[in-house]
């Protein structure tokens, strides 16, 4: 294989979450970087459900949840009014020209032209007499729904009013916060009919429901971290946006890390790519010129295939076969012919040798390999019996101390959209530990989609989190040039800030969700991008500027490495937590090692396990990044 051939795979650790609403269908990178969001078909979301039934003992209500001006969220709630049980339904519609659905969720829908359909997914098709499920989807336009049909015949549920959705409630604030109790307060929506009532959400799940605009919560645990949204309702029954979230630590207990997985230290992890042998020339030995090897204490390599349901080879040359020179070799030894393993393993073999304390974990999946693991998750005993064999190969077993799980997203879209049901996650993963056991490390790179309704929310990470010894949270990628016209905004805030393009983008809102749902601190690592992603034909400096397209990176357009965004765009200024600059018509932002010192501080506040980055071969040739997070997180 050429050593200049094309790489099959995700471009950066995590697949960009869109500035568009929770759910939708986010950008290819590598492979379709000059595709923007819209463009992915929902007709290929899922496949087709069975038969429906005949009409007459179903109803369909329309409601539009929210309207953020460029887009909304619509939901349809099917109901069985019959005696005996359904099996199948489908739900018709007429948008008006320019109103149209852009992704769904929980169900199949294609479009004709104006005419929609959406018909049931496998799990959720069966309603038994009174029962009701709900499917949801992102659009744009102004239309509402006409001419609905279920099943065949007439909806008879009606829309609700299509008058405009309450305005969204200040984000709330605390008082009287005691180890388990505290006060919320916000301010009030405004709606032209009026306001109904509000909504309290402490982390995903609704709390309570309320009048006015303050509540007391109780029974809370100390030493806890909770994320707190409120919704407003109309007297339409129509609800808006969700406020901003509110992060509350009770005070007493402890927040500290947990046990750490092998050195007494905080992890330290970064991904080592195959394809990165290749155009990029950078190699396991570069991790030892650099220093940054003496300061990690794990390595994801990355990425093994998923395929058929299995754990497979992702670069058979680059992993095991490539022939190093003495000068190119860790060790200063060169390869031979007619050694058993050569290739990447074995320079991490002798990267171990040199480095004993390093933990490294083979990691499956990735952005562009992600679409294996709904087959994986039919059959999970048979998926983690594949990977067992594959990593405990006899001809590397001694390289990998574990597996990483890097599944982009489980019951969501990311690539392609995943219909395998929210348990999908958690089976997986208690089969991959029953078959690696306690003394094998399992771990998981996951959304950091904080907002309600997001992929956080699609899954149960928390059920899966007992099998893992942590995950990586994808804390980058949340804003970029895939919305070619900006606003520019900064891919990896720590915190939400006034202006940010959307509710939960931040690392604080996915850590402050996923504390919510049980996960615990400890087994949570937050991420860093040794990269930047930037738009050009932008005149203003701050974020929130217009733009015309992706700025020119040296491997494609709107991603460029730190290493040369340090010296061609130096920082020019920062917010939540991160830093932007503007040189030209080009805007970036990315990490410096002011920024990621910021970031440690507040991981080791929040009780994190540690931190993660995406590449090493972003990097400037001396390592400064990883030596920010080692030092950070001392």
């Amino acid at each position: 294989m050429s050593e200049s051939a094309p790489r099959l795979r995700r471009t950066y650790g995590g697949a960009p979450l869109s500035t568009a609403p929770p759910r939708r269908v986010r950008l290819l990178r590598r492979l379709a970087a000059t595709a923007v969001a819209l463009a992915l078909p929902v007709a290929g979301l899922v496949g087709l459900a069975g038969t429906a039934q005949a009409a007459g003992s179903a109803t369909a209500t329309y409601t539009k949840a929210s309207d953020w001006g460029s887009g909304f969220e619509g939901k349809w709630t099917v109901k069985n009014t019959g005696t005996t049980a359904i099996n199948s339904w489908t739900v018709e519609w007429d948008y008006p020209t320019g109103t149209r659905v852009t992704s769904a969720w929980d169900a199949t829908v294609t479009s004709s032209g104006n005419h929609w359909t959406a018909k049931n997914v496998g799990w959720n098709g069966a309603l038994s007499p009174g029962a009701s499920v709900t499917f949801g989807f992102n659009g744009t336009g102004p239309g509402a729904p006409s001419g609905c049909k279920i099943n065949g015949g007439s909806c008879d549920g009606g829309t609700t009013p299509t008058d405009n959705p309450p305005s969204t409630p200040g984000t709330p604030t605390a008082t009287g916060v005691t180890e388990t109790s505290l006060t919320l307060n916000w301010a009030a929506a405004t709606d032209d009919k009026g306001i109904k009532n509000y909504d309290v959400y402490r982390g995903s799940g609704k709390v309570a429901t309320v009048t006015g605009t303050s509540y007391a919560d109780s029974g809370l645990t100390k030493g806890t971290t909770y994320a707190y949204t409120v919704t407003a309702r109309d007297t339409a029954d129509q609800t808006g946006p969700s406020s901003g979230s509110l992060s509350v630590t009770t005070p007493g207990g402890g927040t500290g890390p947990g046990p750490d997985p092998g050195d007494g230290t905080r992890v330290k992890l970064g991904y080592f790519t195959n394809w990165g042998v290749y155009q990029r020339n950078y190699h396991v030995k570069n991790l030892v010129t650099s220093g940054s090897a003496a300061k990690i204490t794990h390595i994801n390599y990355a990425f093994g295939n998923v395929q058929g349901g299995k754990c497979t080879i992702g670069d058979a040359y680059a992993d095991y076969d490539k022939a190093y020179t003495a000068d190119q070799s860790v060790d200063g030894v060169a390869d031979t012919w007619d050694q058993p393993l050569r290739g990447n393993f074995n320079q991490l073999r002798k990267l171990k040798a040199k480095y004993p304390n390093i933990k490294i974990l083979w990691s499956f999946g990735g952005w562009t390999w992600s679409g294996g693991f709904g087959q994986a998750a039919a059959n999970p005993a048979a998926f983690a019996q594949s990977c067992h064999d594959l990593v405990e190969d006899p001809r590397w077993a001694d390289v990998f101390d574990g597996i990483d799980l890097d599944w982009e997203y489980p019951n969501a879209c990311g690539l392609t959209c995943d219909t395998s049901g929210a348990a999908s996650l958690k089976n997986l993963m208690q089969a991959v530990r029953g078959k690696f056991g306690a003394n094998n490390l399992v771990t998981a790179a996951i959304s950091a989609d904080g907002s309600n309704g997001g992929k956080l929310d699609a899954a149960d990470y928390a059920g899966a989190a007992q099998y893992v010894d942590f995950y990586n949270v994808m804390t980058y990628d949340f804003f970029g040039a895939w919305a070619a016209q900006g606003p520019t905004a900064p891919h990896s805030p720590l915190t939400a800030y006034s202006g940010i393009p959307q509710d939960g983008f931040n690392s604080e809102a996915a850590i402050t969700k996923l504390k919510g749902k049980g996960i615990a601190g400890s087994k949570l690592n937050l991420g860093i991008g040794f990269y930047g992603r930037g738009w050009t034909g932008v005149t203003q400096a701050t974020p929130g500027g217009t733009a015309t397209g992706p700025a020119p990176g040296t491997y494609e357009p709107g991603i460029e490495d730190y290493k040369v965004l340090k010296a061609s765009c130096p920082s020019t200024g920062t917010i939540a937590g991160t830093a932007y600059a503007k040189c030209g018509s080009n805007w970036w932002s990315y990490d410096t090692p002011a920024t990621v010192a910021s970031k440690m501080t507040w991981t080791k506040q929040q009780g994190l396990r540690g931190a993660f980055f995406w590449e090493f071969s972003g990097d400037t040739t001396n390592g400064e990044l990883a030596n920010a997070i080692h030092t950070g997180l001392q």
